[in-house]
């Protein structure tokens, strides 16, 4: 088993330590919900298998049963990255249903999708790809080895999310209501500029996915203040690339823009 909360990498002359992402804590929360529920027996460590094939051991920070269902929490510890989810706790609620099937779902404090372009379609809870394959493999996980044979419904809810929203790119990308559930690979590396450059690939595609064919890009809150003053540019309509000029060109080409203005 590996702790990430323990690995390190090193940034410049530092060495810092690496963490989970909302993904692995949802996975987790959800495991030992089905496990509680299915068993009857309270789980307080859970197992899980990162998207690397790494296996990680998480402790719970909250369990409420019921006769049909588990609400389980996870402290988000993303290690010395400055990311606005540390601290708070990621929770899954799995109940049983009567179909056959695993349904994935959010609730409160998970941001909802409002606009084309993004990793989900637009109305649905705002949980990528990668964590929605994590709770699903976990959960299927647990349907199997307790034998159970009809179908289970997963709700991740983060308390205080839709406050902690209002202080990310959330709402400019049309996620209204909460946070994303997000990962690719599970864990959290300090300062990451491969999350920067993920975070302005995603909003080109969704100016790119609104028909944009040229792209309004800034480096900062000096260009988007000056197209504001300037030529009345709302923020929303531009791409804040921080000093990724180089790869936003290239992610520009590739989603087939025409054009770029650079302010």
């Amino acid at each position: 088993m590996i702790d990430y909360r323990r690995k390190t990498v090193i940034k410049g002359q530092q060495e810092l330590r690496c963490g989970y992402t909302t993904g692995t804590c949802a996975a987790a929360a959800a495991k030992a919900a089905a496990v509680t529920l299915l068993s009857g027996e309270i789980c307080r460590d859970v197992s899980l298998q990162l998207p690397g094939g790494e296996h990680i051991i998480l402790e719970t920070e909250f369990l409420e049963c019921s006769e049909n269902c588990v609400k389980c929490g996870m402290i988000k510890d993303a290690g010395d990255d400055p990311d606005i989810t540390n601290g708070l706790l990621i929770c899954a609620a799995v109940e049983k249903t009567e179909g056959k099937t695993i349904l994935i779902d959010g609730g409160m404090g998970v941001g909802r999708v409002t606009k084309p372009g993004l990793d989900q379609p637009v109305g649905a809870a705002a949980i990528n790809s990668v964590p929605r394959k994590m709770i699903h493999e976990a959960v299927e996980d647990v349907r199997r080895q307790y034998a159970w044979e009809k179908g289970l419904k997963v709700t991740v809810f983060i308390p205080n999310g839709k406050e902690k929203a209002e202080k990310t790119l959330n709402p400019m990308l049309g996620i209204v209501g909460g946070l994303s559930v997000l990962g690719t690979t599970g864990i959290v590396e300090p300062m990451s500029e491969k999350a920067l450059i993920d975070t302005i690939a995603v909003d080109i595609r969704m100016h790119r996915a609104q028909s944009e064919d040229i792209l309004l890009m800034a480096p900062g809150n000096y260009g988007l203040d000056y197209l504001k003053a300037a030529y009345h540019i709302h923020p929303e309509q531009v791409i804040k690339i921080s000093n990724f000029i180089g790869d936003s060109i290239d992610l520009a080409v590739c989603e087939g823009a025409s054009g770029i203005v650079l302010a």
